[in-house]
């Protein structure tokens, strides 16, 4: 399967499913929700998520139906559904790990199986210096790299570029056909993990848009300064007209 995603998407792809929990790879700065399916909870106060990532102590991010003190990094971008579903928006790298979805009955004792979910996070960057431009894509997981393949696509083709464990770098020219073309959509970062394959778009901006804008900031930078000094000016002339007027009437 195939999907594809733009640069600023909040588009959630669900990918891999095991035995024991299912995968997300989200697009940083993205949204995802995930599931945890209680219709019989007043404001889900029987429900909790935990968050664990490598090397790191499980935290509560939500219990007795708010969320946790010891989400405060993250706080203002949590929320619950009415169903208990976990929301979590503008994701980063520091959201990628296993959260897991804990029910209990009202009598405190665990309910059923809990609901685990592994987020992935991918992040595409654009460095510019000359005439060059370097567009990295990488992927932050909770499993190992082993399990994932990032490359870039232009169309439907392979791109010459330089990877590593959970990432990929292509380094362009302006002169270069990217560049010149109206295409640019058709530049991907193409991940892969199991039998699933996820596509996001990169958009690109060419040099001589960039240069223009550099023009236009330049002119309305220069007409604020000539906006400023004019109003001086008159200022200042204003300012020594009423004092001339005010020397004439002394005498």
């Amino acid at each position: 399967m195939i999907t594809t995603g733009s640069q600023h998407s909040l588009y959630m792809k669900l990918c891999f499913r095991d035995s024991a929990a299912v995968e997300f790879i989200i697009r940083d700065e993205g949204e995802v929700t995930l599931s945890c399916e209680n219709d019989d909870q007043d404001k889900c106060d029987r429900t909790h998520w935990l968050f664990s990532k490598s090397n790191t102590a499980t935290i509560t991010l939500f219990e007795n139906g708010e969320i946790r003190r010891e989400a405060k990094n993250k706080s203002d971008r949590l929320s619950v559904t009415a169903k208990c579903s976990l929301v979590i928006k503008k994701l980063t790298a520091e959201d990628v790990g296993q959260y897991t979805c804990r029910r209990f009955n009202k009598s405190g004792q665990k309910e059923g199986s809990d609901s685990v979910a592994e987020l992935s996070v991918v992040n595409l960057t654009e460095h510019k210096e000359d005439d060059t431009v370097t567009l990295n894509c990488s992927v932050s997981t909770y499993k190992k790299c082993k399990y994932y393949t990032v490359k870039w696509l232009y169309g439907n083709k392979d791109l010459r570029m330089s990877q590593s464990a959970c990432s990929a770098s292509v380094i362009f020219t302006r002169f270069d056909h990217i560049y010149t073309s109206k295409s640019s959509e058709m530049l991907k970062c193409q991940v892969t993990h199991g039998g699933d394959v996820q596509e996001f778009i990169f958009r690109i901006q060419s040099f001589d848009q960039e240069i223009g804008w550099c023009w236009w900031r330049f002119i309305i930078v220069a007409v604020g300064v000539a906006t400023l000094i004019t109003a001086a000016v008159v200022i200042h002339i204003w300012t020594r007209l009423a004092g001339n007027k005010s020397s004439a009437v002394s005498k």
